[in-house]
């Protein structure tokens, strides 16, 4: 695999196009919007973006839902809008990824269309279905009556996101309909969804967060499928575009670099104790929880990925709760500290730089339940619609947050000691040393079970920084050999250190050379 230097440095910003900033007036966002936020996001620090779905859609599930991979989604902007925003990314010498949906399509998109049909088509195997029309594939729910074709197809996650077929890694030999991984439905479907990157590549992008990358070969226990289904789709990439960056949305590290990703994303769900730190009713970083299990899980994931530690860590994303929902104030500023110190790319929410609240009681939109309310508008003035949009506030795609004392960007940018400006201190440190940034290693020196602090080296390009963080309301002591030397970064107080023993005041933060 061919390294792409530009993520050993990369800080991203997640953008949810939708919310982000309206241009025309619709009460929705759009490329031309995120092209005038761009030095906004720049001077927060962030130099790469991860954008959420852009492609046509029906909107069913927020665009997570496929129905034209090759053209832009009409209320964003056309391709050539995207190609130039592309363009006004790469003047600021920044990046982006776009959201890579290869799972499943929405039910309009074309291929599924003739994939209903009886007779057969080089579409017919492009999805999971089955040879009878009341017999679900095993362990998924399905889609049955809607095709003139006897059989029923698979679906992921909602009814209207039929499965694509790369085929399963251990067939059932009473289940013909079970393809194996190299019939030619399978490859069909993965030369197919490589030439939707060679045109997102060949159009400007820099490569690609891929949504639930581990899921799409079945009867896979061991992912043992999925990794060779990656790894042929890295020598492709390899070969014709050397620099496109590959983020997998996985949680399993070993596995997925393994398979050609350069990081893997940690999930809300499943075994790595992320939320133990962010959200649950004890968060770690809201001052009364317990982060041992995460740390546990992450180095047994660093020993899995052969120490390479390239694990991004998200403030949260469109599919979590808003950070501010559980962690408030200091604690707030002590997570960042922590997001910004750690191996792997960081990434931020949009809005999450200003502490934008979750926004409770709103119905559904566009499938987002009980996450549409971490899909508000973002905040950016005290104009008309907090200057999301000028459209009537009844049209809106999400309400916004209706407290009058909301955050918005304009008031924390101009506040010195907002968390917007205690972000763009750490990223700017993080930037300045190797030893912070994405491929530092790191060894955790303190971290016991309901106790603070959490104390971790990172080293790199011959330099070793120890990072403190005690999001507790009284000062917690460890006991450690080293020495801290000068405070690169440094919140509610320095340490002391007195024979061997090391103590952060309540709600500190601090980054020291050793």
């Amino acid at each position: 695999m061919i390294e792409v230097k530009w993520l050993d440095s990369a800080v991203f910003y997640e953008i949810y196009p939708q919310s982000f900033k309206d241009t025309n007036g619709d009460g929705i966002g759009d490329f031309r919007g995120i092209a005038e936020k761009l030095d906004y996001i720049k001077e927060l620090g962030c130099n790469a973006i991860w954008m959420n779905p852009c492609y046509d859609s029906p909107f069913l599930d927020a665009g997570y839902d496929v129905r034209d991979y090759y053209r832009a989604a009409p209320r964003y902007g056309t391709n050539d809008d995207l190609k130039a925003l592309f363009g006004e990314i790469h003047s600021r010498g920044m990046h982006i990824l776009l959201d890579l949906v290869p799972g499943h399509t929405s039910w309009e998109h074309e291929w599924f269309r003739q994939s209903c049909r009886a007779e057969r088509n080089e579409f017919t195997d492009r999805y999971i279905w089955t040879d009878n029309t009341w017999e679900a594939p095993e362990g998924m729910n399905a889609l049955i009556g809607l095709a003139e074709r006897v059989g029923a197809c698979g679906v992921n996650f909602f009814s209207h996101q039929p499965a694509l077929n790369y085929g399963y890694y251990k067939p059932k030999p009473d289940k013909p309909w079970q393809q194996p991984t190299d019939a030619p439905g399978p490859r069909a479907t993965l030369e197919a969804m490589k030439d939707i990157m060679r045109f997102w590549l060949n159009m400007g992008c820099d490569g690609f967060r891929v949504d639930m990358a581990p899921s799409l070969i079945k009867n896979d226990e061991d992912r043992k499928g999925v990794i060779a289904l990656w790894q042929d789709v890295r020598a492709f990439l390899d070969r014709e575009f050397p620099d496109a960056a590959m983020v997998s949305e996985w949680g399993e590290p070993d596995k997925s670099l393994q398979g050609g990703f350069h990081m893997d994303f940690l999930l809300h769900f499943g075994p790595s104790h992320y939320n133990d730190l962010f959200r649950c009713d004890r968060p770690f970083f809201g001052g009364g929880g317990d982060a041992s299990e995460f740390v546990k899980t992450y180095k047994e994931n660093l020993v899995k990925s052969g120490g390479k530690g390239l694990m991004c860590i998200p403030s949260g994303n469109h599919d979590m709760y808003r950070l501010a929902k559980y962690i408030h104030g200091d604690g707030l500023r002590i997570a960042f500290a922590f997001l910004m110190s750690m191996p792997g790319a960081p990434f931020v929410y949009y809005g999450d730089e200003i502490g934008m609240r979750y926004v409770e009681g709103l119905y559904s939109v566009e499938g987002g339940y009980e996450r549409t309310g971490s899909r508000s508008p973002m905040q950016w003035d005290s104009t008309e619609n907090a200057g999301f949009s000028t459209a009537p506030a009844d049209r809106l795609y999400i309400r916004l947050d209706p407290d009058s004392g909301r955050p918005t960007a304009e008031k924390a940018m101009a506040d010195p000691g907002s968390l917007w400006h205690e972000i763009q201190k750490q990223i700017r440190i993080r930037t300045e040393h190797p030893a912070l940034q994405s491929r530092g290693d790191i060894e955790f020196v303190y971290c016991e079970k309901d106790s603070c602090p959490l104390a971790y080296v990172r080293g790199g390009g011959g330099e070793k920084i120890l990072v403190v963080l005690n999001p507790s309301a009284k000062p917690a002591a460890f006991e450690c050999g080293l020495v801290p030397g000068e405070a690169i970064y440094c919140f509610g107080g320095g340490l002391t250190a007195k024979a061997g023993v090391i103590t952060a005041p309540a709600h500190s933060a601090g980054w020291y050379i050793l």
